[in-house]
């Protein structure tokens, strides 16, 4: 990695100084909100335990349940009681594989971070929530001072601490505590399920916006899983007229149908170039090279291309198509300033998530709900409920 993390932290919390720009700065000064602090003042903590159960990624393979303290919130941060959590691929590479990238597990690690749940206590200072609020969590904080920061694009933010990324800690336990601005609101109307599923829809969002979609839109979506589906709906719901998802699997397929999809393809009957698809947008989420490779050489004249899906290092360009169709091909990490839309989207039922829950687990079944896609054809996504 090209910069040493921050010393081992269980929450979330921000340095610096209040900016401009959209990202909601807080107050203070960097001396009462620099990560590590402990500061034990609290407005209220009811009935609260000191410790609580945490699902424990140890080794490649090797999840066990433990004790841990409850964290204690810092002046701007709110303690929050997790319902739901849903599994992302990434946890699932990190629990096979013990590293993502360039993150290494290097010591214990708590996985999770698509996370709701009930706020249960706020810091002497936060101002926004009150206990027994139902949440949505944005697992990330940064640093809210960088340039990038104070252009809006947190999300690139070179101090970013993200949840379950070595060495912060994730949502697969019973308490998190994070930093108030990034713990959101959400209606009565959305499940526990669904609040936690905000956290992919965002990243739908965000790719939709990356990809400029708007009204009378050709899209393609490569790969039906949680995320291909999430975004062929937020597609729909930003306007987008034709909406065509991709998969190998029919079971998918047909779930995307459902859902909303225009049209479907098999991509293990039907080569895409086949296929007739012509998008001007394409939502890459497969994550696979050579299916990504393939769909961008049906893209439109002056069309975009939207990598959503983390796949190999190296990707094959078709780079003649690309230049004289003048295609603009971009990445996309996580998301930024998109959970009010995410949440008002999931409410308004223009995309549903409580459709993709298909796998339902307690604290101790964290080990089956990361690796149950791979065992069972019928997953779609699995959610883990740490108060169970």
């Amino acid at each position: 990695m090209s910069r040493p993390y921050p010393p081992r932290a269980t929450t979330l919390r921000p340095t610096g100084e209040a900016g401009p720009a959209r990202i909601p700065f807080p107050e203070g000064r960097a001396s009462e909100a620099g990560v590590g602090t402990r500061r034990r003042v609290l407005v209220s903590r009811p009935m609260v335990p000191t410790s609580m159960r945490a699902s424990v990624l140890r080794a490649a393979g090797d999840v066990a349940t433990e004790e841990r303290p409850v964290p204690v919130p810092g002046p701007r941060e709110v303690l929050v009681r997790v319902t739901a959590v849903g599994t992302c691929g990434s946890d699932t590479h990190y629990y096979e594989h013990g590293r993502l990238g360039p993150f290494v597990v290097e010591e214990p690690l708590v996985l999770g971070h698509e996370a709701g749940g009930v706020v249960a206590a706020c810091g002497a200072e936060a101002s926004r929530h009150t206990p027994g609020q139902r949440v949505a969590l944005e697992p990330g904080v940064p640093c809210f001072t960088c340039a990038l920061c104070r252009q809006g694009r947190y999300n690139l933010c070179p101090e970013m601490r993200f949840f379950a990324t070595p060495p912060v800690d994730g949502a697969f336990c019973e308490y998190v505590a994070l930093h108030e601005e990034f713990v959101h609101p959400v209606p009565d109307t959305l499940s526990d399920e669904a609040a936690g599923l905000v956290e992919p829809l965002s990243v739908g969002v965000w790719a939709n916006r990356r990809a400029g979609v708007a009204p009378g839109a050709r899209v393609l979506v490569t790969g039906a899983g949680p995320v291909g589906l999430i975004a062929a709906q937020t597609a729909r719901a930003f306007g987008a007229t034709d909406v065509t998802v991709t998969d190998v699997s029919q079971r998918r397929l047909e779930l995307a149908a459902e859902l909303g999809a225009s049209a479907t393809v098999d991509a293990g009957r039907t080569p895409l170039p086949e296929s007739g698809v012509c998008p001007d947008v394409l939502l890459e989420c497969s994550g696979v090279p050579a299916a990504a490779s393939e769909a961008i050489g049906t893209v439109d004249r002056a069309g975009r291309v939207v990598l959503v899906g983390m796949g190999g290092a190296e990707l094959s360009l078709p780079l003649s198509h690309v230049q004289n169709f003048e295609i603009e091909v971009t990445g996309t990490f996580r998301y930024a300033n998109t959970w009010p839309a995410a949440i008002a989207l999931a409410a308004s039922g223009r995309v549903e998530l409580d459709r993709l829950v298909t796998h339902r687990y307690g604290l101790e079944g964290v080990a089956d709900a990361l690796t149950v896609s791979a065992r069972d054809e019928t997953a779609v996504k699995a959610v883990v409920h740490p108060q169970e």
